[in-house]
């Protein structure tokens, strides 16, 4: 990674304040909702505030797209805001509106609508699903599963019903084949292919991939693991009509829904000149290269950091908010992050590595018939890495251990049955310390 200096009026918040009247931001997703309810509580927030979104509808919980998709919650269940809390805070929110350009030097954005002056510009422009360079990527049923626009469309897909191949055994992936599951019923029937050996492979180790894998198998879910998709088969119309794996193997398809990864929307900063790697880059305050423009969420890279889980992202926001409203800032640092996630109801937590090293002590509990299952990872009696699947409850005490770096030795016998065990272990040795304990 390359090195680059920022400007020191990227740090002076008093200036930032005096000299930045007009705030624009550009992206209308969660990261710029979070920014606005925290800017809309300072004291000395910006006087103007603009947002511009490429969808035609205010923020709302992109999280939430798999359960909308399945029925589970409706349009307005997962809406942030109306339109009027924007106007009721004094910000101006133009949607459906495209930014083009961003002339640094005359600070001003060219849209599909016009031009627009700034004086201090934050960039939450999120990212966009990765698709695959394979033949056929272009075809008719070729979809992602990213925003309301592509969950309408696979809704439309669930109701027609066929044979629908999703491509990406992650959350995104997973979360898109269950909802157009649960919508599709008996009409549909839904394919996931993953790459890798098991599911969740960056979040799990294989045995929670295993059962995870077979909790979405009871649920009627084809499970292709270890499979690489090489082409999408046309039907000689330019629709979908199958996959064509790495081994040769074929699969019917009316759908492909491609959920393989992000990448970064970094194209208005790389254009306008700011310094970019995988993403724009940014300092521990958010400031890009350019002293008056900001960047925050998946559009930015901190260091060798890019983001897609939430935790990181608030995090960003609580910096960024302090260093707009001219408040003390806290500069953002990288930080140990708990995952935690549901899939389809089932609840998954972890921390530390994925996969355990010669020095790891490894714990293991494991109930298949309940769907249960807790891994720690231990180095000289501290907690390293914790993987658990199911019953999730203990995740943020182990995690909360890890970060204190806890030597819990003595308490190993109980560590697998969480708090409630290991303080009674331990408050019962120091009640009857050992004879070696008496004698140190």
């Amino acid at each position: 990674m390359r090195s680059f200096t920022y400007p020191d009026a990227c740090r002076d918040e008093k200036r930032l304040d005096r000299e930045s009247p007009h705030l624009v931001i550009i992206g209308n997703g969660m990261a710029c909702h979070r920014l606005l309810e925290a800017l809309v509580k300072a004291p000395d927030r910006p006087a103007r505030i603009t947002v511009i979104g490429e969808e035609p509808v205010p923020a709302y919980n992109r999280i939430l797209l798999s359960p909308l998709l399945s029925g589970e919650t409706s349009r307005d269940g997962i809406t942030l805001r109306d339109a009027r809390w924007y106007a009721d805070n004094a910000i101006t929110l133009r949607l459906n509106e495209r930014v083009l350009a961003i002339d640094t030097a005359a600070r001003h954005i060219d849209t599909d609508r016009g031009r627009l002056a700034f004086d201090t510009l934050v960039l939450a422009t999120g990212s966009r699903p990765t698709l695959p360079d394979i033949p056929g990527i272009e075809l008719d049923g070729v979809h992602t599963f990213r925003n309301l626009g592509d969950a309408g469309a696979l809704d439309a897909i669930a109701r027609r019903g066929g044979k629908s191949v999703v491509i990406g055994g992650g959350l995104l992936g997973l979360e898109a084949a269950e909802g157009l599951r649960k919508r599709g019923g008996d009409v549909l029937k839904v394919s996931v292919l993953h790459r890798s050996t098991w599911l969740m492979n960056r979040q799990l180790d294989a045995e929670a991939g295993g059962l995870l894998h077979a909790v979405l198998a009871r649920r009627g879910l084809d499970v292709h693991t270890g499979a690489s998709i090489v082409a999408i088969e046309s039907d000689g119309q330019r629709r979908v009509a199958g996959v064509t794996l790495e081994d040769g193997r074929t699969l019917e398809a009316t759908s492909v829904i491609v959920a393989a990864g992000v990448t970064p929307n970094r194209e208005l900063g790389l254009h306008a000149g700011l310094d970019c790697e995988r993403a724009i880059l940014v300092d521990h305050h958010l400031c890009t290269s350019h002293p008056a423009i900001f960047a925050l969420g998946e559009c930015c890279q901190f260091q060798s950091h890019t983001f897609g889980l939430v935790e990181p992202i608030w995090r960003q926001v609580e910096t960024l908010a302090q260093v707009l409203s001219g408040a003390p800032i806290t500069p953002y640092l990288e930080a140990p992050t708990a995952t935690r996630l549901k899939i389809s109801g089932i609840d998954l937590y972890a921390f530390g590595p994925v996969e355990p090293e010669d020095a790891h002590d490894t714990l293991y509990y494991c109930d298949p018939e309940a769907n249960e299952y807790r891994r720690l990872l231990l180095k000289n009696g501290r907690i390293e890495g914790a993987v658990l699947f199911g019953d999730t409850a203990q995740g943020p005490w182990y995690f909360d251990q890890a970060l204190k770096a806890a030597d819990l030795s003595t308490a190993r016998p109980a560590l697998m049955f969480g708090q409630a065990d290991v303080e009674t272990l331990l408050a019962a040795d120091t009640a009857h310390p050992s004879p070696t304990q008496e004698a140190a």
